[in-house]
């Protein structure tokens, strides 16, 4: 699923940005504050140096955000999984996605999935609620929200997919926002101990007894639902970092996911 939207508000943050630092640059600059930075650009490499001098076109951005793409003179800069496209000099700036023409390849649906895959790895699975079969052969991270009609219908047949072989990995991103009842529940659902079993009862409609605990995930992994560019639940992420669009029945969605091993994988 792809988050037009997003993209948009991306691009328009990057350009209303970089208009900003134009206007300031055509101002008389300030007298430089007696620091070394020729000492801290002497000691990168080349493409530091590069990355560097495109990200001080971009307020907010950092070299670590950009990187080169195949067309000299155009960067790729990304916020969480999104993406978008600038010039060295900050003053232009495209979203869409970038193909390798000569082998079709969407370049930048194989960024994105590897952009995903690297934002959901740093998340350990005893931060997650999972239901796992005793054999896997398929691996899945849901972003679920309690009061979710179709995060529910995923979940009455949780059984289904796990006798198909597949691992459901749960993160919450409940859909209304902090300070809401759903946001609450799923504080429950977390501070319960037994979690599957309350989180099973809360997308049955059950109310919890289990009082709010801190520290909890929510509001980590409602905003890493945030940065892949997540707009409605159940959000699904494969293996190999795609992004299905919503709930879909345990045999279809084992057909996705064979096809997801075979073709959805980032090239190398």
């Amino acid at each position: 699923m792809k988050s037009t939207n997003s993209l948009r508000w991306c691009l328009a943050a990057v350009l209303s940005g970089a208009a900003l630092a134009l206007r300031a640059a055509s101002a008389p600059a300030p007298s430089a504050p007696p620091t070394a930075p020729a000492a801290a650009a002497a000691v990168m490499t080349p493409l530091e140096a590069e990355l560097a001098a495109v990200a001080s076109h971009l307020p907010g951005a950092h070299p670590g955000d950009l990187r080169t793409t195949p067309i000299p003179g155009i960067y790729e800069f990304r916020q969480g999984a999104e993406l978008v496209y600038v010039t060295a000099d900050g003053r232009y700036g495209f979203a869409g996605d970038l193909y390798r023409l000569a082998d079709r390849s969407n370049l930048s649906d194989a960024r994105r999935r590897e952009l995903r895959l690297d934002l959901i790895r740093a998340v350990p699975e005893s931060s997650m609620v999972v239901f796992a079969p005793p054999q896997t052969r398929y691996t899945i991270t849901v972003f679920t929200d309690v009061d979710c009609t179709y995060c529910r219908a995923l979940h009455k047949q949780i059984a289904e997919y796990n006798r198909l072989g597949v691992k459901v990995r749960y993160l919450f991103f409940p859909r209304s926002g902090p300070n809401t009842e759903s946001w609450s529940k799923a504080e429950q659902v977390w501070c319960s101990a037994d979690r599957q079993a309350a989180l099973t009862q809360a997308k049955l409609g059950v109310a919890l007894k289990s009082a709010v605990c801190k520290p909890n995930p929510v509001a980590e992994q409602y905003a890493l639902g945030r940065a892949i560019g997540l707009t409605g639940t159940p959000g699904i992420v494969t293996e190999s970092g795609d992004l299905l669009p919503g709930y879909a029945p345990p045999d279809e969605l084992v057909q996705e996911l064979q096809r997801d091993k075979i073709q959805g994988k980032p090239p190398g």
